[in-house]
């Protein structure tokens, strides 16, 4: 293939998935269809399929951007703390991941809601941004508990994230089920801080 024929692939690709990123931003991942893409970057159809093997593809195209985002503002969130202690980090962690998801609803949601069958597989690049974000809450984790090994500490760091996503989702919802949206902040740093042993009340 040709310099000048990747480059236009290459063109073409990001165009794509700008389009879908407006369209998950605007009516979620269910809002991506191929002849409403090709019409708005102007291509043909099966133009989309020479750089996509298929919109699963390119949402996941998408959804890495996101993840990239999402980790770029609970960096940013905890490096205007400068030094801090471990608990401290995770809840301003919590509250960053809060406020995206706040700033982002269509597109945070498509990183969850996005259907993949048995036979799809996740790509490299997806599972190493979303193992960057994790390893944000895995260092003071480690600190916080010495004691556990690696393998440990990487559960738990999954599991304090689920804590954190399950408080924002529901809060979100503004479901009857839901969190309070006023006492969402407050609920992240309780869960956070009980289990850093410093208890907080809401």
């Amino acid at each position: 293939m040709s310099k000048k024929t990747e480059a236009r692939r290459e063109q073409l690709r990001s165009r794509l998935i700008d389009a879908a990123e407006r369209r998950v931003a605007e009516g979620g991942v269910d809002a991506l269809r191929a002849r409403e893409l090709a019409a708005e970057v102007g291509c043909a159809l099966g133009a989309i399929y020479t750089v996509f093997d298929d919109l699963t593809e390119l949402a996941l195209a998408v959804n890495g951007r996101t993840f990239r985002r999402l980790g770029a503002a609970v960096a940013e969130a905890v490096a205007r703390q400068g030094e801090a202690a471990p608990g401290d980090k995770l809840v301003t962690m919590g509250c960053a991941y809060l406020h995206f998801a706040a700033a982002n609803p269509k597109t945070w949601r498509a990183i969850f809601e996005l259907k993949m069958t048995d036979a799809d597989s996740v790509p490299g690049w997806y599972l190493e941004e979303m193992a960057r974000l994790f390893a944000l809450i895995a260092e003071p984790l480690s600190r916080l508990r010495p004691d556990l090994p690696p393998e440990d500490v990487r559960a738990l760091t999954r599991a304090l994230f689920s804590s954190v996503h399950g408080i924002v989702l529901l809060g979100l919802e503004k479901r009857l089920s839901a969190v309070p949206a006023d006492r969402i902040e407050a609920m992240i740093a309780m869960v956070l801080r009980n289990f850093v042993g410093q208890p907080e009340k809401v």
